[in-house]
């Protein structure tokens, strides 16, 4: 049975502030790390995206923070901006019992000036990539002398995209006197041997039955050749109609190739991968998570720290070499006690690479036959949610509620069909049924938010 956090020393504001998040109880990884954390102690964790890890280490630097010294007390190092921007929220959102914590995302593909900007007014806690703050110690526009606690998330995709050099020079402009933590959804050699260099006498944790996924219906498809692949993927795809598909490719040229054939096929699939810019990566983000785009094809680098609530499917359409990677990529379905769906597609040259999985499983991936696979239509389900566009975020002034207030106080519409409101620095996003999504442009665009007339287009 899950222990509440009630059990640890942890003031009842933060406790309050964990029941109204909706944790009221700990995960494995929370509750055999916290312990260690709280008491100051190094810490290398294995532990996978929704694993909880981010509350893990969020409540042990918070707990360690002192506020009123307006200094860099804490560093968290991630592979991908998108992680990195995810833990910066969720770290704000375990702060909001606390008075003015400042917690300052410094990546990759954003502007530097600004950055730098917001490093002169001073900030607790950075989260970033490690070429972004190695750029930024570099030209001495941060400073690590009063850090207390290193965090290295997800250390193996950072090693695994070459991050080795930055983080060893980030390293050294650490004081030597502080509390390192270190999670992997694996533990390679690598991985040891970067513990074994910057942790002092860390514990070990590994939470039990990772491999294991009760939630998740595993079924592999086996294809005799490269060419089938796409036409086994389309039935499938037309049986389950997903709501929500995360797609898995080797290569972003496959990504790209792989959207774009299953769009000409009525799908609504958009790619994700490294090339793309940051506002484009946004939009990407955006229409998937948000409803208005059900399939999202991803390289593995360009997936993680994606946090997609509600996957319903996950297709491997290339299995990767590394077994754990695949165990990773299921583990993004059928969470929180839902249903997931894990699609495999193997072909002929897959033979070890199989193996390699079904063994770190435990168990053979059980076998389906796309013969027997009833189709009832051939045509996709189209997406339920479409996205408008606005030209005004956050340096305006914008807010969630200003955009929802237009709509429902000022357009009379149903909030109910309103969904995610995303708000960035100088656009707003928000998803409305497609069924009253003509009323909504057109209102946007008589109307005003805010007391002024925006800009809006449809992106899907």
């Amino acid at each position: 049975m899950a222990k509440p956090f009630s059990t640890l020393p942890l003031d009842q504001s933060m406790l309050d502030n964990l029941e109204s998040l909706g944790y009221p109880t700990m995960t494995p990884v929370q509750e055999q790390s916290l312990p260690a954390l709280l008491e100051g102690r190094d810490v290398i964790a294995q532990a996978q995206t929704g694993s909880g890890k981010t509350v893990a280490f969020g409540l042990s630097l918070l707990n360690r923070l002192q506020v009123e010294h307006f200094r860099v007390q804490t560093l968290v190092l991630c592979p991908t901006r998108e992680l990195a921007q995810q833990v910066a929220q969720e770290v704000r959102n375990l702060a909001r019992m606390i008075h003015n914590v400042k917690v300052l995302p410094l990546c990759g593909g954003m502007p530097f000036g600004p950055q730098v900007g917001s490093l002169e007014h001073g900030a607790h806690i950075i989260v970033g990539t490690p070429g972004r703050v190695l750029h930024h110690l570099r030209r001495g526009t941060l400073s690590l002398r009063d850090l207390n606690t290193l965090v290295l998330d997800e250390a193996d995709r950072m090693l695994d995209m070459g991050f080795e050099e930055e983080i060893d020079s980030i390293l050294q402009a650490c004081p030597d006197e502080k509390q390192t933590l270190l999670f992997s959804a694996t533990f390679p050699d690598n991985i040891r041997s970067l513990s074994q260099s910057l942790q002092n006498d860390p514990v070990e944790v590994t939470v039990e039955g990772t491999s294991q996924h009760d939630d998740i219906e595993q079924v592999l498809y086996e294809v005799d050749d490269n060419d089938e692949k796409l036409g086994v993927l389309e039935k499938v795809l037309l049986h389950h109609q997903p709501a929500s598909c995360l797609i898995f490719c080797q290569m972003k040229v496959d990504a790209d190739g792989l959207a774009d054939a299953l769009w000409d096929r009525g799908f609504s699939a958009l790619a994700m991968h490294g090339d793309l810019d940051q506002k484009a990566r946004n939009e990407v983000l955006v229409l998937f998570s948000n409803g208005s785009s059900t399939i999202l094809v991803a390289t593995d680098v360009a997936a993680r720290g994606l946090d997609i609530k509600d996957l319903e499917m996950v297709v491997t359409f290339d299995l990767p070499r590394d077994p754990e990677v695949h165990v990773h990529r299921i583990g993004r379905t059928g969470r929180a006690g839902s249903k997931g769906i894990a699609i495999s597609l193997a072909g002929p040259k897959d033979g070890r690479k199989l193996q390699s999985i079904q063994r770190l499983l435990g168990a053979e991936i059980p076998r389906g036959n796309i013969e027997e696979l009833p189709v009832e239509t051939q045509e996709p389900s189209p997406p339920e949610m479409v996205t408008l566009c606005l030209d005004a975020g956050k340096k305006k002034k914008i807010r969630p509620g200003d955009i929802l207030g237009a709509l429902t106080k000022e357009g009379g519409l149903p909030g109910d069909l309103i969904g995610k409101i995303n708000i960035f620095a100088h656009v707003s996003y928000v998803a409305v049924h497609h069924s009253i999504a003509d009323d909504a442009l057109e209102h946007f665009t008589q109307g005003n938010v805010k007391g002024r007339q925006r800009k809006v287009r449809k992106l899907s």
